[in-house]
Parts: C-alpha cells; structure tokens; sequence
C-alpha cells in the first residue's frame, strides 16, 4: 500500500505578506546558460526518500541531454521554507532556477516579480493539452501561465459502510439525502456526529457554496470583486452552515473543528460521515474505522449532481532571475510530464494533474475512483491573487462561517462582513 499525503503536505505553506514583498523586483538576466548548475528546490517530505527516488530519475535522464549540466535539488523543510522563499525573492543570487510551489501561493510570488512567464513554453510542450483547463488556471495570473501543475488533491465524502447498512441507508447522492442521512445517523447513535464539519474547515465549506453558484469573488481581465454575499453564495453558506445543528454536527463541538479535526473525528470513529481527501486515506486507516469506510463523491443539490471540490496540490514554476532559463523549463516540464507524475504517484500516492495520467492511477488504485470523478467533475480554485494570502491569513472565511454557527451573525450580516473585508484585502 502506498503512503498517501498527509493534509500538512497537502496545503500550501502560508508565507505571509510581508514573505512575498521583496525589497527590489527581481531582475532578469541575459543569460541563458546550458552548462554550470541548476538550482531546484522542492518540499520535503515524511517519506522524502521515495520522492527523492523519482525526483534522482528525472535527473539521471535530463543528464543524459545535458551532460555539462549539475542538478542541485534541496529539500525544503516546512518550518522554514517560507524563509528561504523569502530570502529567494529579495535577492536574486539565492533564488532557485526551478521550484515547486503551493498553488495558492503562486499569486503572491508573481506578484513579487518573482516568477517567470512560460505561457509561449506551455504553448509549445508536447504534453501540454493533457492538462484539464480547471488545473492550467491554478498557474495563471491575468492571462499567463506562470508554471505548470504537477499533482493533485481533492476531497469526497467518506462514510461509514457498518452504520449505513444498520440504518439501511443508502450513499447520498444529493444534499437532501446526505442531511436526511446525517439526521438518522445522529438520532440512532447520539455519541456519533451525522457528519463531522468545521468552522475552521475553509475547504470542507467552498464546495456547497460552489455548487450553489456562488464564490468568493469574481474574476475578469486579472483584477477581483468580492462576491460572498451574493445570494447564490449566501445560498450555499446556508447550506453548509445548516449542518451544525445539534441534530447532526452541534455547533459547541463542531465550530472549532478544522480540516484535520474532522479527519480525525472520522477515523476514530465518532462520525458517520466526512468530507476528506484522498491524501487523508493513511490517517483513517490508520484509525478505529479501517475497512469500515467507503467514499463517494460529494453530492450536490441536483440529485445525482457533484460537488465542486478544491484543486489542491502543487505546481512547478521557474524564477525569473534564472540564468539558465531553457534548462529550467525543460526540467519543469520533465518533473511535469505524465512519465515522471506517475511515478511519483506510484512512490507518493500524488494524484496526477494530467487526464491520461488519472484515468490510468484508477486501474492501478480503485480506491480513487470517486476523486477522480470528482476532478473529472471539474474543480475549483480560490483567487489567483496576491490578496488570497491576506484572506487566508486573517481568516476572513472561517470567521465568517463561525459567526454564523454559534448565532452571532445572521448569514446575510455575516457574509456583508466578510465582502467588506474580502475588498479590503484586494485593494492592498
């Protein structure tokens, strides 16, 4: 069984404002070296060695093209790379030529003049129309491509197959049935949650708020406008936030709950239910409830419809002060391709973002087949804006969401307050 990403690997280290707001733009350089050394910084990992297996692969082969050519790769460690990003944007001598990136971090790097254009190199690569239109946004500020997506995360609702089959419950497969089945599961077992969401849980809420039609802004010509009081979005708050009542997830237990408190409300066996990751399948398997689980996607309010889920994960991008810029978009594109993400989900348990690439890892793990769908559903993204750091740092959504739950605000009153401060942040 192969290791799947923890959530910690999974989200994208948060590095602040003043991380992505160098003292001087990043120059460019002249200089387009073939020979010397490429610089590549990628994220270490828990099991760094079986990345480091595949990531040595790929540099074994790009040798072979290049033979005058010393690949340094560094593994950064989670507390302290927003540091070394830092440092990597203020002064261009200690910037790697190529990096992997959390996707939501990209914005705020190219907003730093810290990232280099590869529309035209996107545009050009062989495998490029692979890549699901859904996942190329994820890299694209305005209208340029700023790296590619390297792999992939989502979630889907996990259940409990033993308190389904007592209830004589059936997997939801919209809304309704999945509040239906909450209720029963809550009223027949009064120690267990119908199913387990958070205040805290930014990703576990997005979904419904998508599937009602609404966001947290919209985009157009590269600039933002808060939209999360919307009636769609508000429509889709409600929906989420319907759920903490003391019928299915009270609200005195459930609105502190993050993400990876409900991962861990669900493996130990106090929920029914629990909208988690496919990089979650380690920690629930590792818990009270192993081969007592099943998942299907996420329902939506259509009967039969799925949810839009967030297209978590990692891209590769190129610095913009390189000086060996077609190299390090060669080796972006090799890390990138579908050879080299497969065996990274071979080693990992890393989705690839390339469609050819999902549809083969599902022959390979069946388990991943509601995700996939999921993906295949089409995914969604938070603002690929420098102001999504600001959003995400001073917790605008969960505050907005736990006002709510424990009846401080109304949703309309709530979700007006949250623009306010959404706007805010985008006019920084």
């Amino acid at each position: 069984m192969r290791k799947l990403l923890a959530l910690t690997a999974l989200c994208a280290v948060t590095l602040g404002a003043a991380a992505c707001a160098p003292s001087t733009d990043q120059p460019t350089t002249n200089t387009d070296s073939k020979t010397g050394t490429l610089r590549v910084w990628l994220f270490d990992e828990a099991n760094r060695a079986a990345k480091e297996a595949v990531v040595n692969e790929a540099v074994a082969e790009f040798k072979t093209r290049y033979r005058d050519v010393t690949v340094d790769v560094n593994y950064l460690a989670t507390d302290t790379r927003a540091e070394r990003y830092r440092g990597a944007l203020n002064d261009p001598a200690s910037a790697p030529d190529v990096t992997e990136i959390g996707n939501t971090d990209l914005a705020s790097f190219v907003a730093s003049n810290g990232m280099a254009d590869v529309t035209e190199d996107n545009r050009k690569w062989a495998e490029a129309a692979d890549l699901p239109a859904d996942l190329v946004s994820t890299v694209t500020v305005g209208d340029k491509a700023y790296g590619l997506p390297w792999w992939i995360g989502v979630r889907a609702l996990y259940y409990r197959t033993d308190v389904f089959t007592a209830l004589d419950l059936k997997p939801p497969t919209s809304y309704a049935e999945l509040v239906t089945a909450a209720k029963k599961i809550r009223a027949e077992n009064p120690e267990m949650l119908g199913i387990a969401v958070g205040g805290l849980y930014t990703f576990g809420a997005l979904p419904f708020v998508w599937d009602a039609g609404g966001d947290i802004a919209t985009g157009s010509a590269g600039s933002y406008t808060a939209a999360i009081d919307s009636p769609a979005a508000k429509a889709g708050v409600k929906a989420y936030t319907d759920l903490f009542g003391a019928d299915i997830c009270p609200a005195q237990q459930c609105v502190d709950l993050t993400g990876g408190g409900t991962v861990e409300a669900f493996a130990a066996g106090r929920a029914g239910m629990g909208i988690l990751g496919n990089f979650n399948r380690s920690a629930v398997d590792a818990g009270a409830v192993k081969g007592k689980y099943a998942v299907v996607p996420l329902p939506g309010a259509k009967p039969g419809s799925i949810a839009p889920a967030f297209a978590g994960g990692s891209s590769l991008g190129v610095f913009r002060s390189t000086g060996h810029r077609t190299l390090a978009v060669e080796f972006m594109q090799l890390l990138a391709s579908r050879k080299y993400t497969l065996k990274l989900y071979d080693a990992m348990g890393f989705v690839p973002a390339m469609r050819s690439a999902r549809a083969e890892v599902i022959g390979k793990e069946p388990f991943l087949k509601p995700f996939i769908e999921t993906m295949d559903a089409g995914t969604r993204f938070v603002p690929v804006d420098k102001a999504w750091t600001t959003i995400d740092a001073e917790r605008i959504l969960p505050n907005m969401l736990q006002k709510i739950i424990t009846g401080r605000a109304t949703v309309d009153a709530a979700t007006a307050e949250a623009k306010t401060q959404i706007t805010t942040a985008f006019g920084k």
